[in-house]
């Protein structure tokens, strides 16, 4: 019997750009903390993983916009979109602190950052590991190397899950109160949009039941060990991925865009 090789796919732009910017963001946001960190080695440890993100967005991009063309760089994708053009999770964008709003100032809060980088990386190593079979070989490439990475985001997020939720009051206290201010963003992750749409129809099956089953899993075990409890996600869905995003998105691509913007075309 002779094997038939899988027929060959190309993932949709906007799903590529939806990767692409849930990295970006994320790596925006953890980069924050660069000379910030609560112990040196944290501050290495999120400089190193936002690095991890950045290069999955670029390779991401590159592939946009290779097939965009028409001038279309790497760059141009990250530094010259507008925030409805954006396709990350909400969850994403969140600063690092409860919930403020608009201009209202807060410190930068560790449990928040843990918790956030904890519940998506439990959904995107599996996500990765899937994607590794998805028929777009180039797709699949990014998705090994993304895989490995975020393997890693996950156990050292869950670490400090852990550390944090099983240590001090004050630690516990923090952490239980930044799960329940983020837990309710993760049911974008579930939610069926234009995009999930148009990515099954190309071809590129992502089983979203196993997905929330292994999420599930991993958050259920990580807590119990935390000594925390879940709580519900019920609430508002966020759309982020639909281009509707909260008012944190602006600020934190008028930062990261900056720079770009005031010297476009500009080489280093």
């Amino acid at each position: 019997m002779i094997d038939t090789p899988p027929a060959r796919v190309t993932a949709p732009l906007n799903y590529l750009l939806h990767l692409a910017d849930n990295a970006v963001v994320l790596g925006q946001r953890n980069a924050e903390w660069c000379g910030h960190g609560p112990v040196l080695e944290e501050d290495l440890a999120l400089a190193n993983m936002s690095l991890d993100l950045i290069g999955q967005a670029r390779l991401l991009y590159q592939q946009v916009a290779t097939r965009l063309g028409g001038g279309a760089t790497e760059d141009t994708l990250a530094y010259f979109r507008d925030v409805p053009e954006f396709r990350n999770y909400t969850l994403l964008e969140l600063p690092h602190r409860g919930p403020l709003v608009g201009y209202a100032k807060g410190g930068m809060d560790y449990s928040t950052t843990i918790a956030r980088n904890f519940l998506y990386s439990a959904f995107m190593a599996p996500l990765w590991q899937q994607l590794q079979a998805c028929g777009d070989s180039v797709l699949a490439a990014i998705a090994a190397k993304s895989l490995k990475e975020a393997t890693y985001h996950l156990r050292h997020a869950r670490d400090w899950l852990v550390r944090l939720g099983d240590g001090t009051d004050e630690s516990h206290a923090r952490m239980q109160a930044a799960i329940l201010h983020l837990m309710p963003y993760t049911q974008e992750y579930w939610t069926v949009s234009a995009l999930e749409q148009e990515t099954l129809q190309a071809g590129i099956h992502i089983d979203s039941t196993q997905l929330a089953a292994d999420w599930n899993a991993l958050v259920d075990d990580a807590l119990r060990e935390a000594t925390l409890v879940r709580p519900s996600a019920s609430g508002y869905v966020t759309q982020g991925k639909t281009g509707l995003h909260s008012e944190h998105l602006g600020f934190l691509l008028a930062e990261m865009q900056s720079l770009a913007r005031a010297h476009p075309g500009a080489t280093w």
